[in-house]
């Protein structure tokens, strides 16, 4: 179970429906508030509309409108305080640094356990202190 006073607010950004509702599922359980969006669109428009900060986003780094690392950098200038967990299946060494280099939590290489993905972001929220 995530623990924080109130739940963990987290940003899913994934096209492919199946793994949205898999993520989506896995983070409810485990008590956090998920906003899910299928494309880089999407996700500013959440990052920016949101009251307040998302905790963590959950990025796809293939998107419809996106397949390199610039939504990463956007997400990074307009929200700081979030840590970003990149999720890739076409993912090198180099594009992995890359995307640390520019401010990503960690670099999650699909496919990947479920169960791991509950303690990942908690760790990623704990690290913002």
């Amino acid at each position: 179970m995530l623990k924080k006073s109130l739940p963990l607010k987290i940003l899913v950004v994934d096209d492919e429906s199946l793994i949205r509702w898999s993520l989506v599922e896995t983070l409810s359980d485990s008590g956090c508030e998920v906003v899910a969006v299928i494309d880089a669109g999407s996700a500013i428009q959440a990052v920016t509309g949101s009251e307040s900060p998302f905790d963590v986003a959950l990025l796809d780094l293939r998107l419809p409108d996106s397949h390199d690392l610039a939504l990463l950098c956007r997400l990074r200038r307009l929200t700081p305080a979030t840590r970003v967990i990149l999720m890739t299946a076409h993912g090198t060494p180099e594009m992995s640094q890359e995307a640390l280099d520019l401010g990503a939590y960690c670099v999650l290489h699909k496919p990947f356990e479920m169960n791991a993905l509950s303690p990942l972001v908690t760790e990623a929220h704990a690290s913002r202190f």
